[in-house]
């Protein structure tokens, strides 16, 4: 059953649809909390599913039950964390292995909401647990985080859920409006 767990607030401007991937804080916490402005912003280290999605003004009963209908055949799911991984220079991230569910549920979310395309039709829609960028550390800081963190590779994760948060650009802005979880397998 869906929960939701609070109304979005006229102050947040953005959602997103994610995976929360609790089992890669260890690892990855640390550096997103100043190298990933989602971090910054309060998200948990995850695989998005879906951003940007509905303006959180727009996000109500309705859509909360249609995500659900979305993701209610949706099983749960093991996934491992196997590498390190670069968009250009300006982005370090970690590969989910394999990557077909979360890509099955992008498809099904956007495919039910067809205007909200995956990174607004500027990026691929490429599964990934995003560690740092370019916009908040300079090169030589993300090169060294990733070979840090290559070290604590594989990480194993257990997908159980998809949430649904909203938050601004502010520092601890996000938090979750509901969570919907995916079928025991």
């Amino acid at each position: 059953m869906t929960e939701i767990l609070s109304d979005p607030a006229p102050a947040l401007t953005r959602s997103a649809l994610i995976v929360p991937i609790p089992s890669a804080e260890p690892a990855v916490g640390r550096h997103r909390r100043t190298l990933d402005r989602s971090a910054v912003g309060g998200v948990p280290a995850h695989v998005t599913v879906l951003y940007p999605f509905l303006p959180p003004d727009e996000i109500d009963d309705a859509a909360v039950q249609a995500i659900g209908e979305v993701l209610a055949g949706f099983a749960a799911f093991d996934t491992v964390f196997t590498e390190v991984a670069w968009f250009g220079e300006h982005l370090v991230w970690l590969r989910p292995e394999p990557d077909s569910a979360f890509r099955a549920l992008t498809s099904a979310v956007w495919e039910r909401f067809p205007l909200q395309q995956p990174y607004a039709g500027v990026h691929e829609p490429v599964p990934h647990l995003t560690v740092g960028d370019a916009q908040l550390a300079d090169l030589p800081t993300l090169v060294r985080v990733a070979e840090e963190i290559e070290g604590e590779l594989p990480i194993a994760a257990h997908v159980d859920e998809v949430r649904l948060m909203a938050g601004a650009y502010e520092p601890d802005s996000w938090r979750s409006l509901a969570t919907f979880p995916l079928v025991a397998g």
